[in-house]
């Protein structure tokens, strides 16, 4: 039976760790908050966006359709985590991301792939995937915008050099309170209904605003944009959802802590009363011995 020194040793070691989990826990929820601001910042230059192809589309009567690929080089950004204490964060998007592939039936050989995550990384060579770049996460949302200017560097690349005619990011995306699931876009070729319904939408006033670029050199730039947007997002939405899957594992924490703590005050207890039972017994005895002789 465990001393009433180690007794209290181990609440007081129980007590500190209970401090550092309320302490991730609170961090964990700002963090959050933080990401989640930046999502909904972007919600208005997205809609900004949305008017600058539906000026193009409209005035340049663009002709919209489905073009075949010349191939079925497919460049892949995985968002993962490198941070632990955050569940099964990188195992779901990456089982998400396989699956997906499989579905739309782009093989091994065709793909590129960026994963943002060394821990993320050492996952797809477990499971025998090709890592073509590995990239470290920014720490808040100031590191974001650094980021998605890096790969968009990539982007150009793959294009211009490696011939990857489509692109697609898989990502964690943030749902209400603690929960997430994992989520795919594509971001090249554009998404044709979108384009066809962009182009129908109505103009707010009667006037159609006009534009002095030259057509293509207009469209590279929105493209340009769309992949920003869309890149922004994606590391705003895995962060807000890595941060919430690590609130959720330190909740739990906290419950089991405050548990095994409530055991060990009532051990601790127990214990320091038969201490005192036993040394008012001896002090007794001792008492009661004097007396006979």
């Amino acid at each position: 039976m465990a001393t009433l020194e180690t007794l209290s040793k181990r609440v007081e070691s129980t007590k500190e760790l209970q401090s550092v989990v309320k302490t991730m826990k609170a961090i964990a929820a700002v963090s959050i908050r933080q990401y989640e601001r930046a999502v909904q910042s972007l919600e208005a230059y997205n809609q900004v966006l949305e008017m600058g192809f539906q000026i193009f589309l409209q005035k340049s009567n663009y002709v919209i359709h489905d073009e075949p690929y010349a191939n079925n080089r497919t460049g892949i950004i995985l968002f993962g985590s490198d941070q632990g204490m955050c569940g099964q964060f990188n195992e779901d998007v990456l089982e998400f991301t396989l699956d997906k592939l499989n579905e739309v039936q782009v093989s091994k050989r065709d793909r590129s792939m960026i994963a943002l995550g060394f821990k993320l990384k050492e996952l797809l060579r477990a499971y025998d995937q090709k890592v073509d770049d590995t990239y470290m996460l920014p720490g808040s949302t100031h590191g974001i915008t650094a980021s998605v200017q890096e790969l968009l560097f990539t982007l150009e690349a793959w294009q211009m050099n490696a011939q990857i005619e489509q692109i697609i990011i898989f990502y964690n995306k943030k749902l209400s309170g603690s929960s997430y699931r994992p989520t795919m876009q594509r971001l090249l070729p554009l998404d044709a209904n979108w384009l066809k319904s962009l182009q129908a939408r109505p103009w707010p006033t009667r006037n159609l605003p006009t534009y002095f670029l030259e057509r293509n050199q207009l469209l590279t730039l929105l493209i340009r944009q769309f992949f920003f947007v869309a890149l922004f997002n994606a590391f705003a939405e895995s962060l807000a959802s890595e941060n919430a899957s690590r609130l959720a594992a330190m909740q739990a924490a906290e419950k089991n802590i405050d548990e095994q703590l409530q055991n060990l005050n009532m051990l601790f207890n127990h214990q320091r009363q038969s201490a005192i039972t036993s040394e008012l017994l001896d002090i007794v005895s001792g008492f009661e011995a004097l007396q006979q002789n």
